[in-house]
C-alpha cells in the first residue's frame, strides 16, 4: 500500500514529505530537462497547427508545474501516484479563444495533432446543473505520438502526458477571479458573496454565447451579401465595406481599365481600390446597383477623358485606379463641381496635399475643351 503524504507528516527532509512523496519530488527534479523539452514541443506544435487552420486565438500559454505547487499537491494526495509520470499536469498548456465555438475548433485540432487520453479528459462545460453556473473549461490529457515526434535522445517523451486546457477569454476571466476571490485557504465565503460570484458566472456565460451568436449572424450576413453580389442582384445589396469588397471581386472596372491601357499599350499595376468606397458614399450611392449604374453610364466618357489625358504622351505604365478615378472625375464635372469639390476628391483617394489644388484647377481649365463632359 502506498504511503499517505500529509504535509509535514513524518518531518522528513524535502518539505516534510514522506519517503514515497519525496521520491516523486526527486524524480521531478531529475526529469526537469525532459519536462522542458516536452513543454517546448507542445507549444510549437500547437502554434503551428492553430496557425495552419487559421483560428484566431487570444493566447497560448504553457508552463511546467513549480516545485512549490507540486509539493502542495503531493502533500494532499500524493498516495494516488506511483511515480512522477503518474501526474498528468507537470507540463500544462492553455489555449484561450475569443469565441465558444472556437474552443471546439481547437479541440478538433488537438485531437488530430496529439494522442488524447479520453478516460482522463473532462469537459467541465457540461458539468453544471441547468440552474447553476461556474468554472467552464475543456481539459484534455494528451501525449505526443511518435508519428509527430520521435527522437532517440528523448526515448521517454512520447509516454509523458500533459494537460491541455481550452477556454474562452471570458471563461478565463471567471476562472482567474474565482480562484483569486472565491477560494482563499482557511476562509469560509458567506453565501451572499457566493451568490454574487455565481451571478457573475452567469453573466459571463451569457456574454460568451451572445458574442458567438453575433459573429455567426454577421458571417451569415456577409455570406448572403456575397451570394447576392455574385448572382448580380445588385439592387438588393446596400453599399458598404463588405458588399463593395465582394463587388470588386467581379472586377467591375476591368473593362474600362483595359480599354484605357490599350491607348498606349500600357502595362497595368494593381493598387487597392478600397479608398473609393468613401467617395461613392459621398456621391449618395446607397446600393451596389447605384454603383453599377454609375459605372455603366460614365465609362465611355471616362475612357474619352483618358484619351484626352494620355494619347499624346509616351506613358506606358498606368495604375488600376485610373478607371474609378476617371469615372469619378467625369461624375464631378458633369455635376458642376468646382475646385473645392475636386480637390476634396483627390484628398480622399490620394491623401491631403496642396498639390491637389493644382490638379483640380488644371482639370477645370481643360474641361472646357472636352465637350462630351457636358452631355
Amino acid at each position: 500500500m502506498r504511503n499517505r503524504c500529509p504535509f509535514f507528516s513524518g518531518m522528513m527532509e524535502n518539505y516534510g514529505l514522506d519517503a514515497h512523496c519525496s521520491s516523486i519530488l526527486e524524480q521531478y527534479r531529475e526529469n526537469m530537462l525532459l519536462f522542458a523539452k516536452l513543454e517546448s514541443l507542445v507549444r510549437d506544435f500547437l502554434q503551428q497547427a492553430i496557425s495552419e487552420k487559421g483560428v484566431l486565438i487570444n493566447a497560448l500559454e504553457t508552463r511546467i508545474k513549480t516545485e512549490a505547487s507540486l509539493v502542495g499537491k503531493l502533500s494532499k494526495k500524493g498516495a494516488k501516484y506511483a511515480d512522477v509520470f503518474d501526474l498528468t499536469d507537470i507540463v500544462g498548456a492553455r489555449v484561450i479563444t475569443f469565441y465558444t465555438d472556437d474552443v471546439d475548433k481547437i479541440s478538433g485540432i488537438v485531437d488530430k495533432v496529439f494522442k488524447v487520453d479520453w478516460v482522463n479528459s473532462v469537459d467541465k462545460r457540461n458539468m453544471h446543473d441547468l440552474d447553476s453556473f461556474g468554472y467552464n473549461s475543456l481539459h484534455y490529457i494528451c501525449s505526443i505520438p511518435e508519428s509527430l515526434f520521435s527522437d532517440p535522445s528523448w526515448p521517454e517523451i512520447n509516454n509523458v502526458r500533459f494537460e491541455l486546457q481550452m477556454r474562452t477569454a471570458l471563461q478565463h476571466v471567471w476562472a482567474t477571479l474565482n480562484h483569486d476571490i472565491g477560494y482563499k485557504a482557511g476562509v469560509e465565503i458567506p453565501s451572499v458573496y457566493v451568490r454574487n460570484l455565481n451571478r457573475l458566472a452567469g453573466v459571463l456565460e451569457l456574454a460568451d454565447e451572445q458574442f458567438s451568436a453575433i459573429r455567426m449572424e454577421i458571417n451569415n450576413y456577409r455570406f448572403n451579401v456575397k451570394s447576392l453580389v455574385s448572382s448580380g442582384k445588385f439592387e438588393d445589396v446596400p453599399l458598404n465595406a463588405d458588399s463593395y469588397a465582394s463587388y470588386l471581386e467581379l472586377q467591375p472596372f476591368d473593362r474600362l481599365l483595359r480599354k484605357v491601357a490599350a491607348i498606349n499599350q500600357a502595362e497595368i499595376y494593381d493598387v487597392p481600390l478600397s479608398n473609393y468606397l468613401q467617395v461613392f458614399l459621398q456621391f449618395g450611392f446607397r446600393t451596389i446597383a447605384d454603383l453599377n449604374s454609375f459605372i455603366n453610364r460614365n465609362s465611355e466618357s471616362a475612357y474619352r477623358l483618358a484619351v484626352f489625358q494620355i494619347a499624346d504622351t509616351d506613358l506606358d505604365i498606368i495604375s488600376s485606379s485610373v478607371a474609378p478615378r476617371n469615372l469619378c472625375l467625369v461624375y464631378l464635372l458633369r455635376n458642376g463641381a468646382g475646385v473645392k469639390e475636386i480637390k476634396k476628391f483627390y484628398d480622399t483617394v490620394g491623401g491631403e496635399s496642396d498639390h491637389n489644388y493644382e490638379l483640380a484647377e488644371r482639370l477645370l481649365n481643360t474641361a472646357s475643351n472636352i465637350p462630351f463632359l457636358n452631355k
